[in-house]
């Protein structure tokens, strides 16, 4: 009897929790035109664009009080940057204002693809260390597609939960099942976003930067992204190398590899980080994990398999499927601060049988609210901007070959990453063309950040950014967990504090 698949359907296991552990959301941002208020803002850096763009790198925000010492506006960018007669859409904004003198404008984004930055400068300003909040405006904005932005949106959120919550056999008739419901999500995507849908790629995402900077006053754009905000980062960069100011990208994307490369290495940085959460459980009180790490891997799998064919009971009236539980055990994953939160998660589920405490943190991974309702379209986003931005193999053969591969390399995790192929197989769009340089030649010194124990952004993407950028500067933390600055060691955050504010690189190959 074949093993039952324990994969993910519409979401492969991707860089979705740093976004979705950022906090509640802003207020909406009022929408006025300058012209309607007579309020004064920045008016741009007066530089030269083709006339069709001028309306959109002349505009002027109307910032207002949204509380917690924030301002909110909106801004306004074109649907399509390739014909901007096409229509127009709308970028929501928040900033939290320098407290000393100001140096000039921070663009932030957290990840996803979905991530929210209004989210993200909301809850995680503190993260960011006191000298860069003294010098800059820290602005956070949901990209196209995103939040309270103009969004994608897709299913209901009752057939979303569905979808977020099945799992299926590894069969042909599992697959057909798997094929059949990435169609309907494709299909009520097209229905209910519209053109948008075409035009959230991650390129017309970065040019959507460059006007923001341009509308901020800001001769160059300064940045801090982090996970798929490093792709967004390095994006731009490739785009603007002329305009990059101060950029930090953390928790590094390869922009060279393939979608298949990345759901295969990404595997084995989530097998990676569950082994090191595993020694260090058996190496404390209360882990339910007995014997070796092999042995406590091994009943981490069994654990996922038994799950796979009996859903495990919860104090609610939904059931642990096997895509919530790894959803559930890959959420603490991201922080080792978490593991002993995931130590309480498991025991409860391998010693009582309950599932109550990983379906949490599965709904937290999710942004599922105790209501059934949602509180973000990261789900939808992610896969919006990722089938436009590159696509994996749908042949079956090869995906089948691939799957053998990534679960011989992470048999625990594995499965959860294969068959990323089938994704993207029935979007209304086709993949946007790449238009932007990878090696970003004449862009200032950028710094790359990778943790060498990351799950979700394993390192190897960091030295592979680093090599990639002609102008790149790594920097490395030996720890776990997703990213490193905010939340590593001062070592990591002064080389960052000093490099944003006073433009001190640090050296090439630095280890904290």
């Amino acid at each position: 009897m074949k093993k039952p698949s324990r994969r993910t359907t519409a979401l492969s296991a991707a860089t979705l929790a740093l976004a979705l552990l950022l906090g509640a959301c802003a207020p909406s941002p009022k929408v006025q035109s300058p012209a309607e208020t007579g309020s004064t803002g920045p008016t741009g850096t007066g530089e030269d664009v083709p006339a069709e763009l001028a309306e959109f790198y002349g505009q002027s925000l109307v910032w207002e009080d949204c509380g917690g010492g924030f301002e909110c506006t909106t801004a306004t960018a074109p649907l399509s940057w390739q014909d901007p007669a096409q229509g127009k859409i709308e970028l929501a904004l928040k900033r939290l204002p320098a407290s000393g003198e100001k140096i000039g404008s921070l663009l932030t984004n957290p990840g996803g693809p979905g991530g929210s930055g209004i989210d993200y400068v909301t809850s995680a300003a503190g993260s960011i260390g006191a000298p860069v909040r003294e010098a800059y405006d820290v602005i956070g904005f949901d990209p196209r597609g995103v939040g309270s932005s103009t969004p994608v949106v897709c299913l209901d959120d009752a057939a979303k939960d569905v979808s977020l919550s099945r799992a299926y056999d590894d069969s042909d008739e599992g697959r057909a099942e798997m094929a059949a419901d990435l169609k309907a999500w494709a299909d009520a995507c097209a229905q209910n976003t519209g053109d948008l849908l075409g035009n959230v790629d991650t390129q017309s995402a970065a040019r959507d930067m460059d006007m923001l900077r341009a509308v901020l006053g800001d001769p160059q754009l300064n940045y801090l992204g982090f996970s798929y905000g490093t792709q967004l980062g390095a994006t731009y960069a490739g785009l603007f190398p002329e305009k990059v100011g101060r950029m930090v990208l953390d928790g590094a994307i390869d922009t060279t590899l393939t979608s298949d490369e990345i759901s295969a290495q990404q595997a084995v940085g989530f097998e990676n980080a569950l082994r090191a959460y595993v020694e260090d459980c058996q190496g404390g009180q209360g882990c339910p994990l007995t014997g070796s790490v092999d042995d406590g891997m091994a009943q981490v799998e069994e654990f996922l398999d038994q799950v796979a064919e009996r859903p495990l009971r919860t104090t609610s009236d939904r059931r642990l499927t096997s895509t919530l539980a790894f959803y559930g055990i890959a959420l603490p994953l991201y922080n080792n601060e978490s593991w002993s939160a995931l130590t309480a998660g498991l025991d409860s589920a391998l010693s009582d049988g309950d599932g109550t405490t990983l379906l949490s943190f599965a709904d937290l991974y999710n942004g599922r609210n105790p209501d059934g309702t949602f509180s973000d379209n990261s789900a939808e986003a992610f896969r919006a901007i990722n089938c436009l931005d590159a696509r994996g193999n749908p042949d079956p053969e090869v995906m089948a070959e691939q799957a053998a591969q990534i679960e011989e390399a992470a048999p625990t995790m594995g499965s959860f990453f294969t068959y990323g192929g089938m994704s993207c197989v029935d979007w209304a769009y086709p993949v946007v063309e790449q238009e932007f340089d990878l090696h970003a030649e004449g862009a200032a010194p950028i710094v790359v950040i990778g943790t060498t124990n990351d799950p979700a952004t394993p390192y190897v993407w960091a030295e592979g950014l680093a090599k990639t950028l002609d102008s790149a500067s790594l920097l490395t933390w030996e720890g776990e967990g997703h990213t490193a600055y905010g939340r590593s060691n001062a070592c990591v955050g002064d080389a960052v504090d000093a490099y944003l504010v006073a433009g001190e690189v640090p050296q090439d190959g630095k280890v904290c």
